[in-house]
């Protein structure tokens, strides 16, 4: 099965100038295919781009109090001193970069205010030497989402009030998913030059949850919104799944980094880093880190700076979110798994494994 998705991944990336055009071919709108392409970052740009930068490593961070996206963002939830506690331990192992998950909900519910938050996050995480890549839709877990009140986590199930975002059907229909565009160019045309944020992702594991390719449109049209704005930081949509030839064409053509998520043992994921950066241009890993997948610190961490690639491992801090449990292995009782799934540091920040929190220190020079 690896062999045949090496080989996939490798026709995916000699074919791509080829798809892309093809895609853009299709699409009904001459709006959107010059405004997804005629700005896109040239390889030269985006090199130079990554080289103003030290080695890129850190964490997907939701605080612990947050069971997801609107906890995180909600004027009522919203938590600046967990985060502040939380990021100076990310600070204190070295990692200077965060992905953290927006969400459209939290927006229409208060614009003005959602953006306040954002900034008083970034002031927060810049404090902490840390920058920020900020996702905006996500194709994964809850189907739908409500603002106000979130549910409490149920015990021992990994993520298990995490929401996408728009959701399904919203996702698939136009109709719908069109009234976002006044959110994705009001967030990014607000710190469309902001130093803080290191990029844009665009959108989560897009046709996650079996939508497949009929995530296509939200994420051409995401891609259209965003270049419109013209941000000073680089576009990205993370490659996570070789099956889905079109979204992973798509998302090669038009990303100015190639960003992608591997939860596979260090040998198999090397692999798919040599065959990436046949696309010429950076690469950061947004998702990794599955210990009992031998996903590990120990391994791919260090795979991952050789390459010089960036390493953004899921979770930081034991909470809410339930991401210490494996995806599909609940325990009904809550009780410890024999193995953290995810996570670094415990709630009272001690790390999970002192190993591993020492490697992450020398690999950052601490």
């Amino acid at each position: 099965m690896k062999k045949l998705l090496l080989y996939l991944s490798l026709a995916l990336l000699t074919t791509t100038g080829a798809q892309a055009q093809k895609t853009k071919a299709k699409t009904k709108s001459r709006a959107v295919a010059t405004a997804t392409t005629g700005q896109m970052w040239s390889a030269d740009k985006a090199n130079a781009w990554y080289k103003q930068h030290p080695w890129i490593n850190g964490a997907n961070f939701t605080p612990s109090t947050a069971i997801n996206q609107l906890e995180m963002w909600q004027a009522a939830t919203f938590d600046p001193a967990t985060i502040d506690k939380e990021l100076g331990w990310a600070e204190g192992i070295g990692f200077n970069a965060m992905r953290v998950f927006l969400h459209s909900v939290a927006w229409k519910e208060d614009q003005a205010g959602f953006k306040k938050r954002m900034n008083d996050y970034l002031a927060i995480a810049d404090k902490h030497h840390i920058q920020t890549i900020f996702v905006f839709f996500d194709d994964c877990w809850n189907k739908t989402s409500q603002p106000g009140t979130q549910p409490a986590p149920k015990t021992g199930i990994h993520n298990s009030g995490w929401v996408q975002d728009p959701g399904d059907p919203a996702s698939r229909d136009s109709a719908t998913f069109m009234a976002l565009k006044p959110y994705v160019q009001d967030v990014v045309r607000t710190f469309a030059n902001d130093k803080r944020i290191l990029l844009w992702d665009l959108y989560n594991e897009p046709g996650n949850s079996g939508k497949g390719d009929t995530s296509l449109p939200l994420l051409r049209n995401t891609f259209a919104w965003a270049r419109e704005v013209n941000p000073s930081q680089p576009l990205s949509v993370g490659l996570w799944n070789w099956d889905f030839e079109k979204l992973n064409a798509f998302q090669l053509g038009h990303s100015d980094v190639v960003t992608y998520h591997d939860y596979e043992e260090e040998a198999w994921h090397r692999r798919v880093v040599q065959l990436l950066k046949a696309n010429g241009r950076p690469l950061i890993c947004t998702e990794y880190m599955a210990r009992p997948r031998n996903s590990r610190f120990a391994t791919t961490m260090p795979m991952l700076k050789k390459e010089n690639v960036g390493a953004i491992n899921w979770g930081l801090v034991d909470g809410k979110t339930n991401t210490k449990y494996a995806w599909d292995t609940p325990l009904a009782d809550g009780s410890e798994p024999i193995e953290w799934f995810h996570e670094v540091f415990r709630k009272d920040g001690t790390p999970y494994r002192q190993d591993e929190a020492d490697l992450i220190k020398k690999l950052n020079g601490k």
